[in-house]
C-alpha cells in the first residue's frame, strides 16, 4: 500500500489557519472528519490529546506528527497541513512547527496500513523531502513529491543488512508504535551511514517486532542502544553494556548515541532487573536510572495530588470549617469532598510515590514493600522525603532479596513472588521505616519548643524561619512543627506567627504554578498541566500541590521554595499581619488583622522569587 492511498487531496491543507497547538489538532481532525475517515470525531480528538499528554509529537526540525490508533477511526488515513508562519507545537527543540501530519489508525488496522504509516515517519527524516513539501504550491505536487520519495525508499528497503562483527545494535519503541519508533530507527541508520558505521536496528512497532536482533548479533556487538518509551525485551542483553534513552533522544541526538556506542560506553544490564554503570559508579548520584525510578513514582502520584487537592479546595467554598460536623458551618457535601480528597487521595499520595519507585527498581515484587514503607512514612508524618527514602530502600532491598534467594531449588521458584519476596520485603522495609519515623515525633516536639523561645524575640526572624519550615519537607515533621506552633499561638491569642505560616505554605505551589507559566520550556507537558492546578491549590493553602515537582527535582525546587516562603513569612511580620484562622488560604484573607493588600503582596513577592529561582536553576527536560 502506498502512502498516497491514505493521504489524498481531500485530506491536505496547504494553508492551515491554526495559530496554536490546540487549533492545529482541531483543524486536522475536522479535515479527516469532512473526508469521512472518522466514526467519532470527539473521541478521536480526545485520543490525539491523550497521546500528546504522554510526550509531545512535535519532534523538532519543523515537524509534528500527532497520531492515534483507536476505534473512533473508520478508515485509516493521514491528514497533512502546512503553516508557513509556523505554530508553537511544544516541540522538542522549542522551535515552531511548519509541517503537520495527523495519522489516524483504526483499532483493527492491518499490517499493510501500519507499515505504510511508519514509512511516512521514515521519509520525514530527509531534510530535502521536508523542504520540498514546504515549498509545494498544489495538493497534486504534494502527492507527487511523496510518491517519488516512496519509490526511492522502497529501493533502499530491498537492501538487506549484512551482519558483521563490531556492528552497533539498536532497539527503538514508542507507546503507539506508529511514528517515533521508525523515525528514531531512521535517524540512527542515516547518521550511521554518514559516519561510516555499521548498524542494525530492531523496531518494536504496532505491526510487531521487525528486524529482530539475533543472539549472534548481540554477542558480537560493539555497542547497543535501546531508545524506548515502553517495555522491550531486555533479558537478552544480560551482561552487555547498553545505552538506554527515551525514543526522542535517538531522533534528536543520533550522532551522540552512536559515538558513545562505538566507544563501548553504557550501563551493564543484569538479568535480575538491576542496572549498574561500573564506570560512573559513585560519580553520578542523580544519574539516568535514579531519575527514571523517581519519575515513575512522581508520575503515578500526580493524579492523587491534583484530584485530591482540587476536591479539598472546592470543599472550602462551603466554608473553611464546613467539613467539620461540630461546626455551625457544617455541610455534608463539603465533608464528603474533604474525606475523598484529603483523607483518601492525599492519604495514598506518599504510599503511591514510594510504591512505584520501588516497582521501577525491582519490578512488581517491589510494589508492596514500597507502598507499606510509604504508608508508614505518611502516617508517621515523615512527608514526601520519607516517601522517597521508603521507595528507594524498598526497591533495592527487594533486589537484594532476589539475589539472596537466587540459589533456591527450582521447585520453590513459584513461591518467590507470592510469598518470599513480599514477606521479607515488607518486613525489612517496615522495620527500617518504623525506626526512621518514630524519632520524628520527638524531633517535632523539639522544634516546637525552639520556636516558642523565638516567639518573644525577633518577630522578623521568626517569620522567616516559620515560612521556610513550611517548604522544607511539605507535610513532614518540620512543616508539621511549624503548623502546630501556629495553632498553639492562635489559642494563646497571638495571630502573627500563623499569618507567616500560611503565607509560607501558599508560596511553593503558587511559585511552581508561576514557573510553569513563565518558563514553559523547563517543564514537560504533564508538568505544565499540573502546574495550572497549583494556582488553585496554592491559593487554597494546599502546600502538597508542589510535592510532585519537589520530588522530581529536589535539589532545585526545594531551595527555591524555601527562599520564597521565608521571604513571604518575614514580610508578613514586617507588615504587621495577624491571622486568626488555621486554614483557608485566600478564603480567609479578608479576616486578617492589618492590611489585606499587604498580606497578598507578601505572598505574591514570595511566589515570584520561587518562580524565578526555579526557572533559572531548573534544567530543560530531556524528552
Amino acid at each position: 500500500m502506498n502512502i498516497t492511498q491514505l493521504l489524498t487531496e481531500e485530506t491536505i491543507s496547504l494553508r492551515l489557519k491554526a495559530s496554536s497547538k490546540e487549533s492545529v489538532i482541531r483543524e486536522l481532525v475536522d479535515t479527516l472528519d469532512r473526508a469521512g475517515k472518522l466514526q467519532d470525531k470527539v473521541e478521536f480528538e480526545q485520543k490525539i490529546k491523550e497521546r500528546e499528554a504522554q510526550s509531545t509529537t512535535g519532534i523538532g526540525e519543523g515537524i509534528a506528527i500527532p497520531h492515534a490508533k483507536t476505534k473512533a477511526v473508520q478508515t485509516p488515513a493521514i491528514a497533512f497541513g502546512i503553516s508557513k508562519a509556523g505554530v508553537d507545537y511544544e516541540s522538542l527543540d522549542s522551535q515552531p512547527s511548519h509541517l503537520f501530519f495527523m495519522i489516524a489508525a483504526s483499532e483493527g488496522a492491518n499490517n499493510a496500513h501500519l507499515e505504510t504509516l511508519s514509512r511516512l515517519s521514515s521519509m520525514l527524516m530527509d531534510t530535502n523531502f521536508r523542504n520540498q513539501l514546504l515549498q509545494a504550491n498544489s495538493k497534486q505536487e504534494i502527492i507527487d513529491i511523496i510518491n517519488e520519495k516512496e519509490k526511492e525508499l522502497f529501493k533502499e528497503e530491498e537492501k538487506e543488512v549484512v551482519e558483521e562483527a563490531g556492528m552497533i545494535l539498536a532497539v527503538t519503541a514508542c507507546p503507539t508504535g506508529i511514528a517515533h519508533t521508525y523515525m528514531a530507527a531512521d535517524a540512527l541508520k542515516n547518521k550511521a551511514k554518514e559516519l561510516g558505521l555499521s548498524i542494525k536496528v530492531e523496531t518494536n512497532g504496532s505491526s510487531g517486532v521487525k528486524n529482530k536482533l539475533k543472539a549472534s548479533d548481540i554477542e558480537a556487538a560493539a555497542g547497543i542502544i535501546v531508545a524506548a518509551d515502553k517495555q522491550v525485551e531486555m533479558e537478552r542483553f544480560a551482561g552487555k553494556k547498553i545505552i538506554e534513552v527515551p525514543v526522542a533522544q535517538a531522533i534528536r541526538k543520533p550522532q551522540e548515541l552512536l559515538e558513545k556506542a562505538k566507544r563501548g560506553e553504557g550501563t551493564t544490564f543484569v538479568s535480575s532487573g538491576k542496572s549498574s554503570n561500573e564506570e560512573e559508579k559513585g560519580n553520578r548520584k542523580g544519574g539516568s536510572q535514579f531519575y527514571k525510578h523517581l519519575m515513575s513514582g512522581v508520575s503515578n502520584m500526580l493524579p492523587f495530588v491534583v484530584g485530591g487537592g482540587i476536591l479539598i479546595a472546592i470543599s472550602f467554598m462551603f466554608g473553611i470549617e464546613a467539613a467539620n460536623p461540630d461546626h455551625p458551618d457544617y455541610h455534608w457535601f463539603a465533608e464528603a469532598l474533604s474525606i475523598i480528597g484529603g483523607g483518601n487521595a492525599f492519604g495514598l499520595m506518599i504510599p503511591v510515590l514510594a510504591g512505584f519507585i520501588a516497582m521501577s527498581i525491582a519490578d512488581r515484587p517491589g510494589l508492596a514493600p514500597g507502598m507499606i514503607g510509604g504508608l508508614i512514612a505518611s502516617t508517621g508524618e515523615a512527608g514526601f522525603l520519607g516517601g522517597l527514602i521508603a521507595g528507594f530502600f524498598a526497591g533495592y532491598i527487594v533486589l537484594g532479596i532476589k539475589k539472596a534467594l537466587s540459589g533456591l531449588p527450582a521447585s520453590l521458584e513459584g513461591l518467590k513472588p507470592v510469598l518470599l519476596y513480599p514477606l521479607f520485603g515488607i518486613f525489612i522495609t517496615g522495620m527500617f521505616m518504623l525506626y526512621i519515623v518514630t524519632p520524628l515525633k520527638a524531633f517535632n516536639e523539639g522544634l516546637i519548643s525552639i520556636l516558642g523561645g523565638l516567639g518573644s524575640g525577633n518577630l522578623i526572624l521568626l517569620g522567616l524561619i516559620l515560612g521556610a519550615m513550611m517548604s522544607i519537607d511539605m507535610g513532614g515533621p518540620i512543616n508539621k512543627a511549624a503548623f502546630t506552633f501556629g495553632i498553639a499561638m492562635i489559642d494563646a491569642g497571638n495571630y502573627a506567627p500563623h499569618a507567616a505560616i500560611m503565607a509560607g505554605g501558599m508560596v511553593p505551589p503558587l511559585g511552581i504554578a508561576l514557573a510553569t507559566t513563565l518558563f514553559k520550556n523547563k517543564f514537560t507537558k504533564q508538568e505544565r498541566e499540573a502546574g495550572k492546578t497549583n494556582y488553585i491549590m496554592g491559593a487554597s493553602f494546599i502546600t502538597e500541590g508542589a510535592i510532585p515537582f519537589a520530588a522530581a527535582d529536589p535539589m532545585r525546587v526545594i531551595p527555591s521554595a524555601v527562599v520564597g516562603s521565608a521571604v513571604a513569612g518575614a514580610l508578613t511580620m514586617v507588615f504587621g499581619i495577624g491571622l486568626p484562622a488555621p486554614h483557608g488560604g485566600i478564603f480567609v484573607v479578608p479576616i486578617v488583622s492589618g492590611s489585606m493588600l499587604l498580606y497578598l503582596l507578601a505572598i505574591v513577592i514570595g511566589s515570584v522569587i520561587t518562580a524565578l529561582m526555579v526557572g533559572l536553576l531548573k534544567k530543560k527536560p530531556t524528552v
